[in-house]
């Protein structure tokens, strides 16, 4: 009855991220749109801001209250891994033809950005657990790395854009949705995954401990994969439209919103650098995520045209074959 009650908990909490997502989506695609964004950069900042809301709340609240420094790394860094590997998904409904062949090829710059964000990461958590914790009163002396980094991604992809703009296509969906409208339902359904994602690292402690789960485990998986869930949504959805590049673009943002958001648990952990209270196992994850970040910048280059057995392409394989290793990997040696 106990394991059941707090399953339904969890249940609950990833149906409330699931229902507000696409409507984050839907309010800050028509938002864009009244003031003339383009598709591209609607991804990348617009719906990669509103889907990571889920992982910067939960990250906020496990490092607070819960007092779940590794549950809120590894949402972090699992949804970066979580990210690419929708990409399979992706591939896989995109039956028109490969889709890293009809990838716009400007997608690498947030791609390497996400190298070298994730990177970074990853070997600031190995260095903080060799004791180098170089610090700034409570905050890791990362921290500030992290945010002019994240900054600087944000403004090259800005000037990239400005360089190279890409016009809206037509949309039929909600013309009678005004502005203010949209702004409202925007606010509305970011609170219901604040509320959910308050929520999630509470449940997920509990999750852990009924089931004799480590925590660097639910945090990776379980908790990434359920504030996951907008950014799964809005790239299925962004699919059908027809805007391969929106859905694109949505993910490898939300990867470095995510690494953004290892920053701000930092400043909110008052105990110490965060990167140096949590398990050195969570630098597999980031390392997988820089391989498969790694993997679909050789692909935009490539551009690769075969399919195994025709569903999915090699490069898509690959990245499957990482996630996999990378969660096995987790669940042996989490902490």
């Amino acid at each position: 009855m106990i394991i059941a009650m707090v399953w339904a908990k969890f249940f609950i909490c990833a149906v409330l991220i699931g229902f507000a997502g696409p409507v984050l989506t839907r309010s800050g695609d028509i938002i864009a749109r009244r003031t003339g964004i383009s598709r591209t950069w609607v991804g990348l900042l617009l719906l990669a801001t509103a889907t990571s809301l889920p992982e910067l709340f939960t990250g906020i609240s496990a490092v607070t209250v819960a007092d779940a420094p590794d549950i809120a790394v590894g949402d972090a860094l699992g949804s970066c891994v979580f990210n690419l590997a929708m990409l399979v998904v992706l591939d896989a409904m995109h039956r028109d033809a490969p889709m890293y062949g009809r990838m716009d090829q400007g997608h690498i710059l947030t791609a390497g950005f996400g190298v070298i964000l994730i990177g970074f990461a990853g070997v600031s958590l190995l260095l903080g657990r060799d004791g180098l914790d170089f610090k700034i009163l409570h905050v890791g002396v990362y921290t500030p790395v992290i945010l002019v980094l994240y900054l600087v991604a944000m403004r090259s992809a800005y000037v990239y854009e400005r360089r190279r703009p890409v016009p809206l296509a037509a949309t039929g969906d909600d013309p009678d949705v005004t502005l203010a409208m949209a702004v409202t339902r925007y606010l509305a359904a970011a609170a219901v995954v604040v509320v959910a994602g308050t929520w999630l690292p509470f449940v997920a402690v509990e999750i852990a401990d009924v089931m004799g789960w480590r925590a660097t485990f639910v945090g990776t998986l379980l908790v990434a994969g359920a504030t996951s869930l907008p950014e799964l949504v809005v790239t299925i959805s962004a699919l059908r439209l027809g805007a391969l590049d929106m859905a694109i673009a949505n993910l490898l943002g939300s990867n470095l919103f995510d690494v953004l958001i290892l920053a701000i648990d930092d400043i909110f952990y008052v105990r110490g650098p965060l990167l140096s209270a949590v398990s050195a196992t969570h630098a597999i994850t980031a390392f997988a995520a820089v391989i498969m970040s790694g993997i679909v910048i050789v692909a935009l280059l490539y551009r690769p045209a075969g399919r195994f057995r025709g569903t999915v392409g090699w490069v898509s394989l690959s990245l499957l074959i990482v996630y996999l290793l990378s969660s096995y990997a987790i669940y042996l040696h989490g902490h």
